[in-house]
């Protein structure tokens, strides 16, 4: 249970994905229309930085980034194991190393990295061992990347924070790693949510989810995002 003393610096939100083994009907639905986004060439994406983060499903994580300010693009995919080219069925049934995790371009002026960390622990539960809600494994564990000397730094001080703070009656679990290799994920897991408001998982899970995120943390947003 969060502490209210420490309600600013996160609020967790307490729902996660379900287990989400992928079927051709799952697929077959990503390819309804959606709402037109603006695509980001390669070329344009090497202008920003990049932050690596798992905290459950990738469905709920991306839909979350993407409303923040300063956020670019996320993609959805795997990282933390050891096995190359993973596949969505190898890693949903536990068979590789891997977390669901996403890859966040961001553009520190107008967002930093330790925003993101807060972002990244005001939207998922830390505390909860290689589970988000109702999906169990660790492929669903909370793991934070890091890429640097100064981004570990940033990751430990703000863990310190809420530990000092005693923002949990229970033992925070996040994983601190370095970050080694992101592998993108399937194209039909690319901006799932926008492309299926209608799915039943979305409706139950994800955007319940990404609307408590956004109640928290209205600061964050970008100009246009609301609560739906």
């Amino acid at each position: 249970m969060i502490k209210n003393t420490f309600f600013l610096v996160l609020l967790v939100v307490f729902t996660a994905c379900q287990s989400k083994a992928k079927s051709s009907e799952t697929k077959t639905i990503a390819q309804n229309s959606a709402p037109e986004k603006v695509v980001l060439s390669n070329a344009q994406l090497q202008e920003y930085e990049t932050a690596y983060f798992a905290s459950g499903c990738f469905w709920c994580v991306e839909a979350i980034f993407e409303s923040v300010k300063g956020v670019k693009e996320v993609v959805s995919g795997y990282s933390g194991g050891p096995e190359q080219n993973p596949t969505y069925e190898q890693v949903a049934y536990g068979r590789t190393g891997h977390a669901e995790a996403v890859e966040v371009y961001y553009d520190p002026k107008e967002v930093s990295f330790q925003e993101l960390v807060q972002v990244f622990f005001g939207s998922h539960d830390p505390t909860t061992y290689n589970r988000q809600g109702p999906d169990r494994g660790a492929q669903y564990r909370s793991v934070a990347f890091y890429k640097n000397d100064a981004e570990e730094k940033t990751i430990r001080n703000y863990l310190k924070a809420l530990v000092d703070k005693k923002v949990y009656d229970s033992d925070i679990v996040t994983q601190v790693v370095a970050f080694e290799k992101f592998w993108k994920a399937e194209e039909y897991h690319q901006d799932f949510e926008r492309r299926n408001p209608n799915q039943s998982y979305i409706r139950a899970v994800s955007v319940p989810r990404l609307n408590r995120f956004k109640k928290n943390f209205p600061e964050y947003l970008k100009k246009g995002e609301e609560i739906h």
